[in-house]
């Protein structure tokens, strides 16, 4: 039986239903390099991945919404109205389509119906692929559909950033929406965060696979020392505005940096704002490496951009040090590099192809050995973003 079937057989099972729901998917969404650079006016270079959220619907004939989660079983059909979607911490994770819905009613769509919506994801919870930006595209391409909105892709986008920022409380850049949004098979996207210029990238990757290990420390960004960092690439850039006219650090190169850090007074802070332009520019210098087909170069541009999320973001630790470290020993890595916020979640190597076992292994025995339980590993395929399935593939 295919996904899309199973699912349906779910769905009418969970809401007494014989209706046929439309199905949608939102891609997970790894990021090759460009970390913390996108709320810094910088360039990310993200690509959206085979592991999602669907999101099955049928229209209502009333305003009543109800979700349902495969993923949260015990927190049963959760139920709101049309007229009441104001965040409510006992909805937990449904906050996530309560609040894309809201946002897109208050930007001009007319949703006049309810809906049933069952979500299923696939994304390991917790694991910095981005599962809420996954939910939140989910839900806006299946009330896209199921409503006929025509709702412009990029402004959807924007939606989604906005509930992260304004209805959850999550001070994220827009990094995480528009790879899941934008996202295009086999194509990594770079991105300029301040502009929203983005260009297409194919990924060659010949003999090797982009395998993503999961630390399995569960992490929170609302919790998280995320809104810190933030705050601190705040103060940097208000330091250098002294004597720059700059609105965000992604203006500078590192030369530009060395010349003027003197500025910035605290040395933490200093460091914080080294690592955004320094990120920066590898970020660019990855994408022409690609272009290229300088794998190996850009093996080493992940590398570098790992020691500085470690020393100057300070945002790995233990678990994902562990994991990068061992991966870096290994001759048939071109490179590694943690990928999200941080703080736990995954990371990413480039392996050879032929060497995927070998890896598991290697980096696994390490990791029990030295924190005490197991890493998990997935291949990521390099897949489109957020549509409706119309057939299973």
């Amino acid at each position: 039986m295919s996904q899309t079937a199973h699912l349906t057989g779910k769905f009418q099972s969970i809401f007494h239903t014989t209706k046929t729901p439309r199905t949608f998917f939102a891609p997970g969404r790894i990021n090759l390099i460009g970390e913390h650079t996108d709320y810094n006016g910088g360039h990310v270079f993200p690509a959206s991945i085979s592991y999602g959220t669907y999101a099955l619907g049928s229209k209502r004939d009333d305003q009543k919404l109800r979700f349902y989660s495969l993923n949260f079983p015990e927190t049963g059909v959760i139920e709101c109205n049309l007229t009441e979607l104001a965040f409510n911490e006992k909805d937990s994770w449904a906050n996530y389509p309560k609040g894309m819905t809201l946002f897109m009613q208050e930007s001009g769509c007319e949703i006049l119906q309810g809906a049933d919506i069952l979500f299923y994801g696939n994304i390991p919870n917790g694991a910095g692929l981005s599962s809420s930006a996954s939910i939140e595209l989910a839900t806006g391409v299946l009330l896209n559909g199921l409503f006929d909105l025509k709702k412009d892709r990029i402004k959807m986008i924007r939606l989604g950033q906005k509930v992260e920022n304004h209805y959850i409380g999550v001070n994220s850049g827009i990094m995480d929406q528009f790879a899941i949004g934008m996202g295009k098979k086999d194509h990594a996207i770079l991105l300029n965060c301040q502009t929203l210029e983005y260009k297409y990238a194919p990924i060659g990757l010949n003999d090797y696979v982009i395998m993503v290990i999961h630390t399995n420390k569960r992490r929170t960004l609302a919790g998280s020392k995320y809104n810190e960092r933030r705050i601190q690439c705040e103060q940097a850039l208000s330091d250098l505005q002294q004597k720059l006219s700059i609105s965000s650090l992604g203006e500078l190169t590192p030369a530009e940096f060395e010349i003027h850090k003197h500025l910035i007074r605290d040395e933490i802070t200093q460091k914080r704002a080294k690592h955004a332009i320094y990120e920066n520019a590898r970020t660019l210098e990855a994408l022409e490496k690609l272009q290229q087909g300088e794998l190996h170069h850009f093996g080493k541009l992940m590398n570098e951009s790992h020691r500085s999320l470690r020393d100057d973001y300070e945002v790995t630790g233990l678990e994902l040090d562990t994991i990068v470290e061992t991966a870096w020993e290994q001759d048939f890595v071109l490179g590694a590099r943690m990928t999200g916020a941080g703080f736990g979640g995954c990371a990413i190597a480039i392996v050879k192809k032929d060497k995927v076992n070998e890896f598991k292994y290697t980096i696994n025995a390490i990791y029990k050995e030295k924190i005490g339980y197991d890493a998990t590993f997935y291949i990521a395929s390099i897949g489109d973003g957020a549509k409706e399935i119309l057939e299973e593939c």
